[in-house]
């Protein structure tokens, strides 16, 4: 984070934004029916937009929206390991289907 926190504001708030419209774009692409919200896919975009809205935070930090963010990547990495995990391992598929 100390690369980050070097950098000048404007280009934290840009990456901040940037995290903002991977946001809006994940959502617009499931509500329009592109990506379902049970694709690892989906909690990858959400994962990376919250770490890039996290590190916007660092020219304003602000506790509530980093705890936010913070959650968002935890459990984004979650669903993603579950997701991935179910691929790969056919009896725990199977198992998680009954």
């Amino acid at each position: 984070m100390t690369y980050f926190s070097s950098l000048p504001t404007e280009v934290l708030d840009a990456i901040g934004v940037a995290g903002f419209g991977l946001y809006v774009l994940n959502y617009s692409l499931l509500t329009v029916q592109r990506i379902q919200s049970h694709q690892a896919l989906y909690f990858m975009i959400n994962g990376l937009a919250a770490t890039m809205v996290l590190i916007g935070l660092l020219s304003a930090f602000n506790l509530a929206a980093a705890l936010i963010q913070i959650f968002w990547i935890v459990i984004s990495i979650i669903a993603i390991f579950i997701r991935l995990r179910k691929r790969v391992d056919p009896v725990f598929a199977h198992q998680s289907k009954s």
